[in-house]
């Protein structure tokens, strides 16, 4: 039997830019260590990235992360420098001599998804919630000043 798909032109430009994200994924991250030091430099790399919807209503914007079988003590979220980012790990299930597995597909190890957050948002109240294996982040607005148009007088 044959399976018609139908095409969609975004689709290749989606799957280009997710794994362009990855790539960038992997780029050097200031952090600082436990002795309080900002000068330590990471260069992490991430196994997978999960997926991420954001939406926005009349508050602010919502970002969900699906983060199935990760405890929330394995997930970090950040804001600094107009830059959200999510990281964390999610752990493989300890080896089972009882156990024989016939295909594994999903993704174990670390993550980071970093995103730069607009204008209007209000990065000192950022919120977020764990609850069944979906990370919200709530992002609230604060209204910014836009500039009047002026007339010129063309002479």
């Amino acid at each position: 039997m044959n399976t018609l798909i139908t095409w969609n032109r975004l689709r290749e430009l989606d799957e280009a830019q997710n794994r362009f994200n990855q790539f960038l994924g992997g780029f050097p991250n200031r952090m600082s260590n436990r002795m309080g030091n900002d000068e330590a430099h990471s260069l992490t790399v991430a196994d997978w990235s999960p997926e991420v919807d954001i939406s926005e209503d009349d508050h602010g914007y919502l970002l969900k992360a699906d983060l199935p079988e990760i405890k929330k003590d394995d997930v970090r979220v950040t804001v600094e420098d107009g830059i959200l980012c999510v990281s964390g790990e999610r752990k493989t299930e300890k080896e089972d001599q009882k156990r024989k597995f016939h295909r594994i597909e999903r993704s174990y190890g670390n993550f980071r998804r970093s995103f730069t957050l607009p204008e209007d948002t209000d990065s000192k109240k950022v919120t977020a919630e764990f609850h069944d294996g979906v990370l919200k982040v709530h992002l609230p607005t604060t209204p910014i000043a836009r500039s009047k148009a002026i007339e010129v007088k063309v002479q």
